[in-house]
Formats: C-alpha cells, structure tokens, sequence
C-alpha cells in the first residue's frame, strides 16, 4: 500500500473518489445534515403512507437530541418507523452489558432519544430493534420481513469498521460483503479510541465483545450516510474514499453501494499527512 491518497489536500479532496464525499463548516453543520436526514425521510414515508426503516449507530450521537427536537416541534409520528440499532456491547459470556452501564447502547437510546420524544409521538418498543446475541439472525429476517432499509446511518472507525465489522484481512471483499449479524471480538484499535473517548483511557474496563450487524444489512440499505469528524479521520475518509476494495478496511466495501456520501468536516477535509 503506498499510501499517495493520505497526502490529496483538501481542495482536490471528493475528485475522482470512489465514494461522494461533502464538506460542512463544522460537527454542528454535520449534525444537522445528519438528523435532516432521518426527519425528511421519515415524513416523505409518512405523507406516502409507507413505513420508514433505518439502520442507525451509536456513534455519531451529535444528531440525535436535534432529531429530538425537530420530532417533538414539528409533531412528527414515528408510530410506523423502525429503528434498527447496529450494534452493542456483550459481556465475556455473550450476553447484553447491563443496560444501565454507560456504555450500553440500549441505555443511551433509552435515555437519549426514546424517553425523550412525545410519547403520542414515539414508536412502539417491539420497532426500537437491536441485534440480540441468542437469535443473530432476527435482523435480516426482520430487514426482509419489513421490505428493506431505507437509510442506513452511521460512522468509520479508525479501522475503517462500522457498526463493529472489524478489520479483517484474511477476508476477501466478496466475503466480507456477505457477513451478517454476528458476535465479534472488538479489537485492540477500536477499544483504544473509544477508551479514549468514553472511559478516560481505560483500555482494560472495555467490552472485549459485541454483536454487530454485517455488512450484508448495510449494504442492503437503499441510502447509506456516514459522518465523521474527528482529526485521524482525514486518513479514514481518504482511504475509505481511495483506496482499495478490502476487508481490511471494512468501509472501502462501500464502494459498490449506489447511493452513498461521507459528510465531513472542514478539519477532516485537511490533508492526513
């Protein structure tokens, strides 16, 4: 790998990329495009009198509290929109952490989102989905069931997972593109950054397992969107964007989706090396 696409700057940055990418000023900017575009989709599905089905992360979180917001003030029904969650933390033995860990993301969807949205307004606790460890495969029999995903949200690890679809180089792209909802190991890098970001730096108080849905659900979504705006994305989203198809980089298999566009911010755009 030699690398070249880490140094593109930011003014030729998006040229010939392999997936859309958008400049916005700021997190703030990101955000909102972020949360607009779960509330339009939602309310264009609502006047067609379809239901709304989406994949969506607990990182990034940024969206949310505006999404919140603009559900209560514009009093928009999610009685028929179903939230599929992308992932979780598991304990040694493959089960949930508790809910009530602060890392849980079914605690944080709780607390964050569910519990603070009107509940004329909010959907039924059956459509507020996550991967569950005893039965794996509900998420694609449900994605099935419920006639697709019509956007997935999320975001790119520094491994260029998402969702928790590790880096996996024994794996080709074509492999890799079929994986579905499983339990994984989370590796060193991504318990790195997110002891970082969560627990101080507590590496060793980290989740050593997850269940994740694969990248065959991902992929499946008719409108796939990812927001990053942390300073080591510029190497993410360069790579991601230019680089080659691999399940080392799980992100790159994006590439072959139709409808997909990373948002960044300025600082992302900035040259990675």
């Amino acid at each position: 790998m030699d690398g070249k696409y880490y140094s593109i700057p930011r003014e030729e940055l998006g040229k010939d990329a392999k997936i859309p990418l958008q400049i916005l000023a700021d997190k703030e900017a990101l955000f909102r495009v972020m949360a607009d575009g779960m509330t339009d989709e939602i309310i264009r599905n609502n006047n067609a009198g379809k239901r709304t089905v989406m994949i969506l992360p607990v990182g990034p979180i940024g969206q949310y509290p505006l999404f919140v917001k603009t559900v209560n003030e514009k009093r928009i029904s999610l009685k028929d929109v179903w939230f599929i969650n992308m992932d979780e933390y598991l304990n040694d033995d493959g089960t949930y952490i508790a809910i009530d860990n602060k890392l849980s993301f079914r605690g944080f969807m709780d607390r964050t989102v569910y519990t603070k949205i009107d509940p004329e307004l909010v959907m039924p606790e059956a459509q507020r989905v996550f991967p569950d460890p005893e039965d794996p495969g509900r998420i694609l029999r449900l994605i099935e069931e419920l006639g697709g995903v019509d956007v997935c949200f999320g975001g790119i690890g520094i491994n260029g997972h998402v969702a928790f679809n590790e880096a996996d180089p024994d794996m080709s792209a074509g492999e890799y593109a079929k994986t579905v909802t499983r339990v994984l190991p989370v590796s060193r890098e991504t318990r790195t950054v997110n002891a970082i970001g969560d627990l101080g730096g507590a590496v060793d108080m980290m989740p050593n397992l997850c269940i994740t849905v694969g990248m065959r659900e991902i992929l499946s979504a008719k409108k796939i969107r990812l927001g990053v705006f942390r300073d080591w994305h510029r190497a993410v989203v360069r790579r991601a964007a230019y680089g080659e198809m691999t399940g080392a980089f799980p992100v790159s298999l994006l590439q072959q989706h139709e409808d997909v566009c990373i948002f960044m911010t300025q600082s992302v755009a900035e040259s990675a090396l």
